[in-house]
Formats: structure tokens, C-alpha cells, sequence
């Protein structure tokens, strides 16, 4: 007969055998009780591979890193793998170049092409995970330093280079930018390429070869709360680049990378217009951008078109330019319905908000399928402080940069408002102060309205509005009490209307050559 103590032993282990069976079937594998090494002395690129093949084998499951440090080479993910970096664990990858290989389908700057393998990645893969309260490294000096030699001019011709060129023959006979971007293009840190139902969270990434996430021609996206970390030198190390994907959202980031933190892309020229697969449907919310050569980028490669994004909540303090839509002409394809809201910005080393058509320079062309298109941009809520310009809009000769809305913006540069060939373009409740220009100025330029504008502290002796070959100018219910000596500058300018405006600062209301003022009624 079984003492007391033994009995109630016994009802301990029936109770906890069913939860001991039932943690058994979630399928999660702790790396380090498999023989991962975790002082990151030791290679484990066999002993994680090996995890994710049992997993796959049972339907999915997890592969846990505890505590320590986990040196591998790149890791492949199959449906159903969550990778989980735990709080105290570091997942550094090698910087053996040879681990990368064989080259994998991917897509470099908007181009398929194949290439090294990225760090982690996936091909075809539904419901992939990365989270973690830890951090994932990419080691990508090494990657950095080569690229840096051969952008110097330095005749390299590693084996890596001549396998690029073995594996992208065609490629290379027919794409000037490829042949021209040279045969080494490093990796990105996480590439999803064609997969469905991605995750990324909670996890802390630096030092990428190139690119740090990088999702192609994927779709059902979430990454949150995760962090990005890169050094200000690091050569093109982009936070997060969405390319070719639908339904993405990006929540409560904080990025400070050595390029633009957050990029939206779908292809470049002839090749994205042939992948024909736009960006779409996408939520930037609750980030903060430090550093970055952008805080939210839209192209240059866009010719598989970029519809309908948000942008909320974000907060950029120190990137070059804050908002900026960059294309050019040869990319074709459109950006439009992107709306903007609730953005702080603050020291700004360019442009506040910039949207260009004129990326590169390159000769007018007829209107066709290489000819790109930017329309139905609403901003809204935006606070710019200590810019170097506030707003650059340029479109085309042959086509616009049209349907731009700026409401409720507060902004202090030292160069204000710039727009050339640009349409039906609102500004309203608009605060502005511009120490070095003046605060708006448009040329080439049709159907622009300026609604509740004030100028800030204004240069007495300069124009508020300077207008050179415009038509269709709307100044409306303006209240300008600080002292001006002129307010609007226009030549060769049709069809202005100026209503209902309370001037009592302004000494001269318009200074005209070869133009048109249609109506004045003001106080």
C-alpha cells in the first residue's frame, strides 16, 4: 500500500503528464538542447537546418533560441517555421561568402536576378515567423568592404563575381543597370520571395550585407515592433522594403539605418513592368526614423505600380528628407492614393516632403509605357521643424505631378515650397516660415489653390508667392498681420484670383508682367 507522500506524488505526475504530452506536440524545438553551440564559437548552421526538417516533417512548429550566442550560415525557413530569437540570444550569421551559395532567385534594386542566398529566407512558403526579444546580426562588414573596393574601381574579379556572371549570362547581355551595378550585389537579411502569411516581431536586427527585410512578390505581411539598427555608414542598408507585395503592415518600428528606413517598391523599367505586379494596400503606423537617408520612401523602383498606402504617426528625427516619392522617366507605372497623416518632423537635412519625377535626369520622351505617373497624394497633420526645404514637387514636362492636397501643415525651412510642372495642387491651413526663399514658388505650373496660408516671420523685402508660366491660381481666405512688402510675384501667369484675403501686413498686394489677375477682393 502506498504511503501518503507516495500517493500524492503519484496524482502530482497524472496531472502533469497530460501537459507534458501536450507541450510535446506543439513542436518546439530549444536549439541549445539539440547541441547548438551558444557561445557562437561553434558553426550550428547544420543543427538549425536540421530542426526546421523535423518541424516541416510534423506539419510546422518552432525553433526556440535560448539565451546566448548562435553563429550560422543562412538559414531557409519552410511553411509553418516560426523562428523564435529569445530575449538574451544573438543569431549571427558568417561572413563566409561560400555559405551563400548557390545563388537563389531573388530580385536586386527591382531587377530578378539570382544571386547569394540572404541570410534567412523563403521560397513558396506559407505562414513564416521571426520573433523574439532578441537580436539577429547579418555581419555585414565584410559584404560592405568588398562593395566599397569594387565601387572604388578596384578589377576584383572574385570567383563570387564570376559566378554571378555564369548564373546571370542572359541578364547581363540585355540589362544596362545590372551590367553596370557590377557582378557582386550582396544579399539582404530576410527575403520572403513568394511566400503568404509572413510575420516579423519583437526581434532587434543590425548589420544586413544590404537590404535589412526585403519581402518580393508576398503577400499578408505584418512586422511589428521590431527594431532596426544600423551604422550611418553601412552602404545602402535600407530598413524594411516591401517589393511587389499586397496587404503589408508595418506597426510601432523604430529604424536608424545607412539608407532609406522605410522603402516601398515594385520593380525597375522593362523587368517590373514585365513582373507586372504592383505594391498594394499598405499600413506604415506608430514608427519612429532616426537617421535614415528617408524616413518613408516611395520608389525609385516603382514601374509595377504603388497604390494605396497610409502613413500615420510617425515621428522622423534626422533623416535627409522625411516623406519622398522619387521616380524618373523609363520606369513607367503609377503611384497613387497615398495619404499621410499625423507626421512630426524635426531637423531634417533636405526636404521635408519631397515628390520627384526627375529622380535622374533624362531627355523629355513622348508620353508611353515608360513614362511614370504620381497622383492623388493627401497630406495631412504635418509638422516640419528645422528643414532645409519644406516641400519639392517636380513633375515632368510631359506629364504633371498632379492631385496633391496639403492640409493643417505647420512648417519652418529655410527654403519653402518648390513646384514645377505640377497640377491641381492644394494647400490649406498652411503655416510657413522660410528664411532663405521664397515660401512658395511655382512654375510651369496649373490649377494651384492656396487656402488659410499664413508666412511666418517673412523676409519684408521678399515675394510670399513667386508664379512664372502658371495658370489657374487660387488665394483665398489668407490672413498675412505680419509686415510684407510684397505678396505675390507673377509672369506670364494667367488666370489669378485673389478673394477674400485679410492683408493687413502687405504694403503691395501683386507685382505682374505678361499676366492676368481676374478678381480681387481683399481687406
Amino acid at each position: 500500500m502506498l504511503k501518503k507522500s507516495e500517493r500524492v506524488a503519484l496524482i502530482i505526475i497524472m496531472f502533469l503528464m497530460p501537459l507534458i504530452d501536450a507541450s510535446s506536440q506543439i513542436g518546439i524545438i530549444n536549439i541549445r538542447e539539440e547541441g547548438a553551440d551558444h557561445t557562437g564559437k561553434k558553426v550550428c548552421t547544420h543543427i538549425i537546418e536540421e530542426a526546421i526538417t523535423n518541424l516541416s516533417n510534423q506539419g510546422g512548429g518552432e525553433v526556440y533560441f535560448p539565451a546566448g550566442q548562435y553563429l550560422t550560415g543562412p538559414i531557409e525557413l519552410k511553411s509553418n517555421i516560426t523562428l523564435n530569437v529569445g530575449a538574451g540570444a544573438v543569431l549571427k550569421f558568417t561572413d563566409n561568402f561560400d555559405d551563400y551559395l548557390p545563388m537563389i532567385d531573388s530580385r536586386w534594386e527591382g531587377v530578378r536576378v539570382k544571386t547569394f542566398k540572404s541570410n534567412i529566407y523563403a521560397h513558396n512558403a506559407t505562414n513564416i515567423t521571426l520573433k523574439g526579444r532578441g537580436l539577429i546580426d547579418g555581419s555585414g562588414k565584410k559584404w560592405w568592404d568588398l562593395w566599397w573596393r569594387i565601387k572604388g574601381g578596384e578589377q576584383t574579379n572574385t570567383k563570387w563575381e564570376q559566378i554571378f556572371a555564369e548564373e546571370n549570362d542572359s541578364l547581363l547581355q540585355h540589362n544596362e543597370y545590372i551590367k553596370k551595378m557590377g557582378r557582386f550585389l550582396r544579399p539582404t537579411l530576410f527575403m520572403p520571395y513568394e511566400c503568404y502569411n509572413v510575420r516579423v516581431e519583437g526581434l532587434t536586427f543590425q548589420n544586413p550585407p544590404f537590404w535589412t527585410l526585403m519581402p518580393v512578390f508576398s503577400e499578408n505581411i505584418t512586422i511589428d515592433g521590431i527594431t532596426i539598427l544600423n551604422p550611418d555608414n553601412s552602404p545602402n542598408t535600407d530598413g524594411i522594403d516591401p517589393s511587389s507585395c499586397r496587404n503589408v503592415r508595418i506597426n510601432n518600428c523604430h529604424i536608424s539605418v545607412g539608407d532609406d528606413c522605410i522603402v516601398i517598391k515594385s520593380g525597375r523599367d522593362e523587368d517590373g513592368r514585365s513582373a507586372a505586379r504592383p505594391t498594394e494596400n499598405i499600413t506604415i503606423t506608430n514608427c519612429t526614423m532616426l537617421d535614415g537617408h528617408g524616413g518613408v520612401v516611395i520608389g525609385s523602383e516603382m514601374s509595377g505600380s504603388v497604390r494605396r498606402v497610409t502613413i500615420s504617426n510617425c515621428v522622423f528625427q534626422g533623416t535627409d528628407r522625411g516623406i519622398r516619392m522619387k521616380t524618373m522617366r523609363g520606369r513607367g507605372g503609377v503611384v497613387e492614393d497615398i495619404r499621410i497623416s499625423n507626421i512630426v518632423m524635426y531637423d531634417i537635412v533636405k526636404d521635408g516632403v519631397m515628390i520627384n519625377m526627375h529622380y535622374h535626369e533624362t531627355p523629355e520622351e513622348p508620353v508611353s509605357e515608360r513614362t511614370p505617373a504620381i497622383k492623388n497624394v493627401f497630406i495631412s497633420n504635418i509638422r516640419i521643424k528645422k528643414a532645409k526645404q519644406a516641400v519639392a514637387i517636380y513633375g515632368l514636362k510631359e506629364r504633371d505631378a498632379s492631385n496633391i492636397t496639403f492640409n493643417d501643415v505647420f512648417v519652418s525651412a529655410e527654403k519653402g515650397v518648390y513646384g514645377n510642372y505640377a497640377s491641381n495642387i492644394q494647400f490649406n491651413t498652411f503655416q510657413i516660415e522660410s528664411k532663405k526663399t521664397e515660401p512658395f514658388k511655382f512654375e510651369n505650373s496649373n490649377n494651384i489653390q492656396f487656402r488659410n496660408v499664413t508666412i511666418l516671420n517673412p523676409d519684408i523685402d521678399r515675394f510670399g508667392f513667386a508664379f512664372t508660366n502658371c495658370s489657374g491660381l487660387l488665394i483665398k481666405d489668407c490672413f498675412q498681420v505680419e509686415s510684407m512688402s510684397n505678396y505675390i510675384k507673377a509672369e506670364n501667369t494667367e488666370s489669378i484670383y485673389i478673394l477674400n484675403n485679410a492683408l493687413p501686413g502687405v504694403k503691395n498686394l501683386i507685382e505682374h508682367k505678361n499676366s492676368k489677375v481676374i478678381s480681387q477682393d481683399n481687406y
